[in-house]
Order: structure tokens, then sequence, then C-alpha cells
């Protein structure tokens, strides 16, 4: 490589795991396939070793400094790698691939598979809806991003009045994409300074506020620009549209300006884009089987809940989905039991004052209910700690007593958008696994450790897998360095001896101390955060907590907070295991567990009797009475997702058996199994002590 920057440059290509070195010199000697040996300085050479003891050196390319872009390197790699390649990462930065390459780098060429360069495409595919939909509607384009899979693009109504965005505009808008991709258009990129930024979004008033608002007078911002479509984005977008291979229109909503419903209504579109259409395929069969466990099309089914207008966002549970509701709490409390959780019981209401005690009032007023009291201002709580805080401190605390854990399940609320609702997922009114537990600095490990192992539990009693990102200090944090370090010292020590794999999330945790996420993978193989193990310095400090006697010299010491959810949202929770399991619960967890189904011959007061037995014995049990054929009460059973069916005629009740049908037993195809009646609620009793 020739390089102009007056010391030779070194660069570094990630491919399937392995780097691929760039060296110079000016001394080239001979090249072997998977080695290559040349003249370079001893601190090059020390470079060379270093990263020799951990990767394979492949390959030497050559180019020149603030020229030679990632895609030039991807190309001498192999055309294979130069039409995957999405995106570039240079130093950990995110970087396009035909942006030149400027000094001393490690270079990353990132494809699909990586999620950054998903975001990349999505992004790009983002900016390309943007220019379809102002060409077609005549639209101002407001704000287009990312959505949790795939993009969206925010704009004014269709200058038709009275028509609003409607599937119907789908395809035309499908196909403007399509024509964009074979002429394989260009992104530009450009950096521009505050004012020209406002020349260039002259007749956007939506962009022109944000400029005003968020940019000062000598401050810079990258903006694309996709034909006639331009968007101030820092991050980095493909060389053209051409990789945007695949690409469908998902769905669209009503959305406000900035997220404030005080702001004018918008149109959003959401989308989404692959580099083949064979990941499309496979995506829309994904939806597909989404759509067919969508838990509010299950819960309407098995008449588990229901929402209505009077009070939105609030569910209303009905019995069996009740009896779920009801046996989640009752396993996390046999959890509490088990690690030593004392469960209370604190107000719904608040005093406005302990919410700015606190800080929530300062940061989350917006999202709290409100009402006068007494010419006084009150709030519903959205939250339990400052409440366990004044438990904590209502007298003198030892240390002796320290670790304290304090577990509620109290009725928060929360003012969420109604734009944001979305059945039981995001809702208004919720209770929460929510656990406080106030400990000594010292031991913040073994509380860590306490909480994995029961996290563990609950999740592989469940069925799934999980992930864990420890979040450390950031720019803003608050304390002392030393507290913060130790404290982050014993979460990784704590993560390692747990024995799971866990990424370091730099920078990436709350003000008021380092915080562990945990991310489960449902059935369907998408991530959804519910637990949360966060560590804080700060309410104690608010609430002046105190413990006595930690040391000789009687000088009282703060204690530390762990906030720690396993099950989060109950609501949220029963959601995604409503889509977990497609509506077939598991035994332990079932809302209909058995049902009784009578032949046409059989005696209905001996149906009743078994019915009862099996009630007494703590299981939930129904009958099938109706005058329908026994063909169609077993095909009805099925389809509700009983665990059993138990058919009882006149042998059956002669040899006081039933005639056992198990939902989750393929090889029976059918065929019932003969139990005495006592030895089938045997069978349940061990399947009931699962969970525990």
């Amino acid at each position: 490589m020739v390089c102009d920057l007056g010391y030779p440059f070194l660069a570094l290509i990630v491919k399937d795991g392995e780097f691929w070195g760039v060296f110079e010199s000016n001394d080239y000697a001979k090249r072997e396939e998977k080695h290559c040996y040349i003249d370079i300085t001893q601190e090059h050479r020390d470079k060379l070793e270093e990263l020799e003891k951990g990767f394979k050196i492949k390959e030497v390319f050559e180019g020149i400094s603030w020229e030679t872009t990632p895609l030039d390197i991807a190309k001498q790699i192999s055309k294979s790698v130069a039409k995957r390649a999405v995106a570039a990462k240079v130093d950990g930065e995110l970087w396009d691939l035909l942006r030149p390459l400027e000094a001393n780098a490690q270079l990353e060429i990132l494809d699909f598979e990586s999620k950054e360069a998903q975001q990349v495409l999505w992004r790009s595919s983002a900016l390309v809806l943007a220019e379809a939909c102002q060409g077609y509607f005549g639209s101002v384009i407001v704000d287009v991003g990312l959505s949790k899979a795939g993009f969206y693009c925010d704009m004014t109504g269709p200058q038709q009045p009275g028509h609003g965005v409607s599937q119907t505009h789908y395809k035309p808008l499908e196909e403007l994409v399509k024509q964009a991709v074979l002429e394989k258009q260009p992104f530009q990129r450009l950096v521009a300074n505050r004012d020209e930024l406002k020349e260039i979004f002259a007749d956007n008033p939506y962009k022109q506020r944000i400029i005003n608002e968020k940019m000062s007078h000598d401050s810079k911002a990258v903006v694309y620009r996709y034909a006639q479509a331009v968007e101030i984005w820092s991050e980095p977008l493909l060389p053209s549209s051409e990789k945007i291979a695949a690409f469908a229109l998902l769905n669209n909503s009503a959305s406000y300006f900035l997220g404030d419903a005080k702001n004018d209504s918008l149109q959003r579109i959401h989308g989404i884009s692959f580099p083949d259409k064979k990941r499309m395929a496979e995506h829309k069969k994904l939806l597909e089987e989404a759509a067919r466990r969508d838990h509010r099309k299950i819960g309407r089914e098995q008449e588990l809940f229901f929402f209505h207008e009077l009070s939105p966002g609030s569910a209303f549970f009905l019995p069996h989905g009740t009896r779920i509701y009801n046996k989640l709490m009752q396993f996390i409390r046999g959890k509490y039991w088990e690690h030593g959780f004392e469960e209370v019981v604190t107000p719904n209401m608040f005093n406005t004052e302990l919410w700015k005690q606190s800080g929530h009032w300062q940061n989350y007023q917006d999202n709290m209910f409100k009402l006068n009291v007494d010419q006084q201002e009150f709030a519903l709580k959205p939250m339990n700690c400052p409440g366990h805080c004044l438990m904590f401190g209502m007298r003198s605390r030892s240390y002796r007593e320290l670790p304290l854990r304090f577990a509620d399940f109290g009725v928060l609320h929360r003012n969420e958008a109604s734009g944001a609702l979305a059945g039981l997922a995001r809702v208004r009114r919720f209770q929460q696994d929510d656990a406080h537990i106030f400990c000594l600095q010292g031991q913040v490990k073994s509380e860590i450790s306490l909480a994995f192992l029961m996290l563990r539990h609950v999740y592989e009693v469940f069925g799934f897998q999980f992930k864990l990102k420890l979040s450390t200090r950031p720019d803003n944090f608050v304390g002392d360095i030393e507290v913060w370090d130790q404290a982050e010292q014993q979460l990784q020590e704590a993560l390692d001896e747990f024995g799971y794999p866990w990424e370091l999330n730099p920078g990436d945790g709350a003000f008021y101390g380092p915080k562990i996420d945990i991310v489960i993978c449902d059935a369907l193989g998408r991530d959804q955060q519910c637990a949360t193990i966060q560590l804080d310095f700060q309410l104690p400090k608010r609430f002046q907590l105190q413990v006595l006697g930690v040391d000789a010299s009687g000088k009282p010491e703060q204690p530390v907070i762990i906030h720690r959810a396993v099950l989060g949202s109950l609501e949220r929770m029963m959601a995604m295991l409503i889509e977990h399991y497609a509506g077939k619960w598991p035994f332990w967890l079932s809302p209909r567990q058995v049902i009784v189904v009578p032949t046409s011959n059989a005696d209905h007061t001996h149906v009743e009797q078994v019915k009862q037995q099996i009630h007494k014995a703590g299981f939930y049990v129904d009958a099938d009475v109706s005058g329908d054929t026994l063909n169609k009460k077993i095909r009805n059973a099925e389809l509700a997702q009983y665990n059993f069916i138990c058919v009882v005629g006149e042998q059956e009740q002669l040899h006081g058996c039933v005639n056992v049908r198990s939902r989750d037993d393929a090889s029976a195809k059918g065929r019932g199994q003969m139990l005495k009646i006592g030895a089938f609620i045997d069978q349940l009793n061990q399947l009931n002590s699962i969970s525990n």
C-alpha cells in the first residue's frame, strides 16, 4: 500500500471470524497463500506478532490513504465478500463502504449477518421509501428511522383532502422502490453546517424546528441525499440502492411529531427489506407464524382477557386469564420463599413530595397519573422503589438485618401514549414481580449471584434462552468513581462465576448505578427484555438511608439498593408466554387442565362425581355435557387446548377408571389410556410439580 501520511498504513479486515491483514512497506517481500513476509519496522513486527497470537494474517492488500475505500479492500479479498458487504467498521466506528480510509486503522467488513449492517440496510431503505412517498403522495417527509425489525417513514398526510395512507397504496410504493433498485441510485454523504441545513430543508418546517432547537450555530451534521429525499443522519448508509434486493411494506399507523400528542398528527408507514429474496420469504413466514401466535388473537379465542374503551390500556382478565396471572404470582412467591424475600404491600397513591424527593418528578411526571386530593397534588405510583425506601427508613437499621429483600406485586400505573398501547405488551395498569434488595457494598456480588440462580430456574421452567449484558458507568454518572469501580468489579465477578456468556456494554449504565440487562429469546427467535438487575447508589442518598454498626467506629453507612425483576410486568410476560407457547399451555400453568367428556350412554351423575374428584385434588376441570356427539366434544376440547381429555362411559364407571387422552402425546393417535382415577390424579400431581 502506498501511503501519503509519512508512515506505513496498517489496516485489518475481519472475514468469517479471522483477521485479514493490510500492511505497507517500501520493500515488498515474497507472498504466500496464507502468510506474507514483508520488510516492516520493528514496531509493526511487534504488532504483527501480537495479532498472530489470536488471528491468522492471510493476505496483503495495497491502497492509498484518503483514496482507498473499505469496498476497494473487500473487492481485493474476493468478489463474494464485496457483493455481501453492507458497511464497514474503522477502529470500531461504523463507516460507509465508499468513504476513504484516512489513517492507520482496524477495518472490519460487515455483511447482513451483523446487526449493525442490518440497520445500515434498513436506514437506507427508509430513505428510499421517503423518496417514493414524497413523489407519490406529495407529502412532507418529517422523519425516517429504525423500528424493532425494519424501518419507518413519518410524513404529513397525502395532499388529497380526506385521503389517508392505506394498504391500497403499498403496491404502487413498492413498485417505485423496485424501480429505484434497478436504477442503482446512489446515496450521497454530505457534511453541512447549520445555515446550510436550513437552506437544504427550507421547505420543511419540521426539520427547521429540529435544526433551530437541537443545533448550535457552529455545529455541523452529516446528511444523506437519495434522489430528492434528504435526511440528517450520523450513521452510514449503503453505496446505492442496488443491495436492497427485497422490499415490502408491512403496515401503517398514525404518529405524532417528536412523539408528542400535542404536536401535529402524522402518517407512519413501516417496512422491511433484505439483501436477497430468500430472506424476505423466510421473514414473511415468520410474520405469518407471529400472526398465528399473536397474544391478542389467542387471548380472545381462549377468553383470557379483553380491553374496553372505557379504560384504555388496562386489561380485563377473565376467569381463565386470571388463573394464569395468579399462577405466575404463585410461582414467583415460591421463589421468594426459597431465596429469603419478604413480600410487602405499599400504597398506590403518594403525595408528589415523595416523587420530588426520589427524583422521578423531575424526569418522569409526564408519564404519571396525577390527581388533586385535599388541595394537594398526588400521583398514582409508576414504580415501587420510593415506597420501599420509606419502609426501610421507618426506623434505625442494623447491619445484621442486611441484606433486606422487599418484594412487591403492587399495582402500577404509567401514562403511556395511546398510540403506544399494544395489547398486554404495553399497558397503563400493570403489576411486576418487583423487588428491592438493601445491602452493603460488600454484599453486592453474593446478592447478584443469588439473583442469577433464581432467574435461571424461572427461565428454564418457561423454556427461555437468555443473554446477559453488563452496562457500565456513563459519562453523566453521579457518585465516587471508586464506588462505581468496586461495584462493576463485583458484577463482573458474579457474571464470570455464573458461567453464562455475557457482553460488555460500556457507558450504557444508568447515571445512578451499573446494571445487568437480561434479554430472553422466545420460540420465534425474537429477543425480548424482561428481567433487570440495577444497582442504585443515589436513592439511598436521597432518602438518607443508613445502616448502623458496620464497624467499630459506630459511623453509619449508606446501603446500596439492587432493583431486581425476573418476569418484569406480569401483563407483558403473559403476552410473551401466550405467543411462546402458541396457546398450548404447559400443564402447571394451563387454565384448562382437564375436561371430562361423557359418552352417549354415560351417567351424568357419575360424570359430575369424576369432575369433583379432580377438582378437589386442586386442578382446573370442566365437563362437556352438551348434546354434541362424542367426536365433536373431543374435537372442541382439542381446539380449546385442554391438556387432558377424560372420556367416561359405562365401562369406565364400572371399573372406576377414566379413558385419558393427552394433548401432548402424539404417539397415542387418538387412543386413550385407561387409568384408575386415583392413579390419574397422582400423574397430575407429578406434572404440577414441574414448576417447583
